[in-house]
């Protein structure tokens, strides 16, 4: 399968497709929107709804997980040239709970950058409506990706995607 652009039917007529949307149609799908994009940082904004919660109400750690492993992968494509990488481990604590209505901040910065394996950790931040520089923490974790990987014949220089928003 080629890659193509995220359906037209997921904006509305004439708008064009956020950053997200053509970065990563899943974060994209649960409300997460990439706000920076460069090797040493990736970070974006998730306000917690319905499409992101367990039957409970509260953030599912799934979605915290698919947060780290997209952001960290994204920086780590940068930080390699924007060759392909693959994450190989995830570890991720979950310290307290957000529940619909939140808004949640996520960042992703290089703990090392090796040629062949990266490891970046990411933070998930609860912020603060009344006081934006008020956040706590509600998951931290560490991914490990390996790096140079040759991209699958059906993907055409999945870099240029990258290369478009990536501030460098």
């Amino acid at each position: 399968m080629e890659h193509r652009p995220p359906p037209s039917s997921l904006h509305p007529a004439g708008a064009a497709p956020s950053m997200t949307e053509v970065v990563d149609l899943p974060l994209h799908l649960i409300g997460f929107e990439i706000e920076e994009l460069t090797a040493e940082k990736v970070a974006g904004r998730l306000p917690v709804t319905e499409k992101c919660c367990q039957l409970f109400g509260v953030l599912h750690g799934g979605v915290s997980a698919l947060i780290a492993e997209g952001l960290a992968s994204y920086g780590a494509m940068i930080a390699n040239g924007f060759q392909r990488v693959a994450g190989i481990q995830l570890s991720i604590s979950h310290v307290k709970s957000a529940q619909i209505g939140d808004l949640l901040y996520a960042e992703a910065t290089p703990f090392n950058v090796g040629r062949t394996l990266q490891v970046w950790d990411v933070h998930l931040w609860k912020l603060d409506p009344s006081n934006s520089k008020s956040r706590s923490l509600i998951a931290s974790s560490r991914v490990t990706l390996f790096c140079n990987l040759p991209a699958p014949n059906r993907v055409k220089d999945p870099g240029n995607i990258l290369r478009k928003y990536a501030k460098l």
